[in-house]
């Protein structure tokens, strides 16, 4: 009975009725805003109230107060829009966080000025002989100038400090002192590299090589301390939170050892964390990842952990012989059904890498023998990337309730994807109306940081534009989705791969209170300026992680 009055309540507080003279009073009011619900009429409200880190109520402010007790904290929004925590699907995050101190990072620089600055200015302020690292989320595309920075430019800049610079997973930079101290002196010392030469015929710094070849030679750099670590993780995460990003979903990755979680387990353990971590394990060892696997979850089932951190099953290499191969054998698919038939009946989510439809039959394929034997439908599996993906294999994927994990990588390389396809098959590349009209589970994200940025609104532009960095359109109006969609995609259908899509992603009476009070009205501005947009206020829980002005009171870092 006390549970159907309770309920009744939350009903009528969310038609803007005053609450029963029983409620308890809220913990936090937002007050005199826009408050996006995303729930099933997409109803716009003014107010909410949260209590024990659940919102308990949306409707109208006048009806909110009503809320109110002595200890409610009451937050004046002033009219501007709140949405429900953005969630990034497939972000490398705990690797970007464990190196984020001992990097420096080129996002948004907008010539090779402006990133040399940066080189000059983490020169300045590095260790003697310390390494200077940029590995992540920059394209030539973005600079004025449209090309890489040069040796000499670097040489400039980097005074008496080695340098590695990676773009992409096809080549890095780096200096004399660089390959002085790796002991590289020809290609020789690099199997399956490709020195570029000047005009003069002169090495100029920059190397080709396969991703092998790049992730092998990164491992050579020196990794953080414990302190550094810490310290980036707690700085990249806060970056995120900045965002409006309440969640991540992290599939591993090169250069990502075991022990280099461990920053992100000790802000756990310390109750640090700013926004919640949902993570896979990614195959450590080439022709040993069924019995790793099976090491590693021995005490770590499935669904460990709590509301701010929990294991997420395996991915995105799930074994080698089907990571970035387009021409798997036998005895890769092999491989590959054995670990994943294991997977299906430990009940693990699995997500998988995959880059061109023309190739993704064969991974298909194993999938659906595994159904044959172990129906996946309720296990939330997930095929990441796969931007030209066919309707043939949206189909497919559909009937096995396998969802798609869309980025937007093409952001940056669309130009490079246009030259290998053609303009025709750019046009519904990725073919997120299709995947919608199909009911395909959706999730919205970046991949980054090493092949793109990780802002939400710079990929919710790109979502609802098809533009790239500099500026060339790509995706036609027919695979455009409205604005509600792509926030729909990158909220409850982000939430749907860390089976939460009932806790989390709407503003509603029952769910966490995960959300973001935004810089400008999303539904409103200009599309130009999307990618502008950023979070003024962000809580996770009821907990406020995140605020800036006007709100910069309450921000938590001013209490450390």
């Amino acid at each position: 009975m006390f549970l159907a009055r309770v309920c009744g309540a939350f009903v009528l507080l969310a038609l803007g009725f005053a609450a029963p003279a029983w409620a308890n009073p809220a913990d936090i009011l937002l007050v005199n805003g826009r408050i996006v619900t995303l729930d099933a009429t997409s109803e716009i409200n003014e107010a909410l109230a949260i209590e024990a880190g659940r919102i308990t109520a949306t409707g109208r402010t006048d009806e909110m107060r009503k809320l109110a007790g002595a200890d409610t904290k009451i937050i004046d929004l002033n009219g501007r829009t709140v949405i429900p925590g953005l969630i990034d699907s497939h972000i490398h995050a705990i690797r970007a966080g464990f190196r984020y101190a001992s990097e420096l990072h080129w996002d948004g620089a907008t010539n090779i000025g402006e990133a040399m600055e940066r080189l000059r200015s983490a020169a300045a302020h590095a260790r003697p002989g310390a390494w200077l690292i940029v590995a992540a989320g920059w394209t030539p595309r973005q600079f004025t100038e449209s090309r890489r920075p040069t040796e000499a430019e670097i040489a400039a800049v980097a005074g008496e400090h080695p340098v590695y610079i990676q773009l992409f997973y096809g080549s890095m930079l780096i200096n004399a002192m660089g390959r002085e101290t790796l002991g590289i002196t020809s290609e020789e010392d690099l199997p399956g590299a490709k020195f570029e030469r000047d005009g003069e015929g002169a090495p100029s710094g920059w190397i080709a090589g396969t991703g092998a070849v790049i992730t092998s030679t990164y491992s050579r750099l020196p990794k953080p301390n414990m302190e550094e670590a810490i310290d980036g993780t707690r700085r990249f995460l806060r970056e995120l939170s900045g965002l409006g990003i309440t969640g991540v979903i992290d599939p591993g990755g090169h250069n990502l050892d075991p022990q280099d979680y461990a920053a992100l387990f000790r802000l756990w353990r310390e109750q640090s964390l700013p926004l919640r971590v949902v993570y896979s394990i990614f195959a450590p060892r080439p022709g040993k990842e069924l019995e790793d696997f099976q090491t590693y979850t021995k005490f770590l089932p499935m669904g460990t952990g709590d509301d701010w951190w929990r294991f997420n099953g395996t991915g995105e290499c799930i074994t080698w012989g089907m990571y970035n191969n387009e021409t798997p054998d036998e005895a890769d698919k092999q491989a590959f059904y054995r670990v994943a038939l294991w997977a299906a009946k430990e009940g693990m989510t699995l997500t998988v890498h995959w880059n061109n439809d023309g190739s993704v039959h064969h991974l298909l394929d194993v999938l659906e023998r595994v159904n044959r034997e172990v129906p996946i439908a309720g296990l939330r599996w997930s095929i990441a990337h796969l931007h030209d993906a066919s309707d043939s294999s949206l189909q497919r994927m559909k009937a096995l309730g396998v969802g798609w994990l869309m980025q937007d990588g093409l952001y940056f390389s669309a130009p490079t994807y246009i030259a290998e396809r053609g303009p025709t098959q750019m046009r519904r590349t990725p073919p997120i109306v299709s995947a919608l009209r199909l009911a395909l589970p959706v999730g919205g994200g970046t991949d980054a940081n090493r092949v793109m940025v990780p802002n939400p609104f710079v990929s919710l532009r790109w979502m609802l534009d098809g533009r790239t960095v500099d500026g060339i359109a790509t995706r036609g109006s027919e695979e455009i989705p409205s604005r509600e969609e792509a926030l729909r995609i990158y909220t409850q259908g982000s939430a749907w791969f860390a089976h939460d899509e009932g806790r989390r992603g709407r503003l509603m009476p029952g769910m966490l209170a995960d959300l973001a009070v935004l810089s400008e009205d999303y539904f409103s501005v200009p599309l130009s300026r999307i990618a502008q947009i950023h979070s003024l206020l962000t809580m996770v829980g009821g907990k406020i992680v995140y605020a800036a002005d006007p709100f910069s009171d309450l921000d938590p870092a001013h209490s450390r």
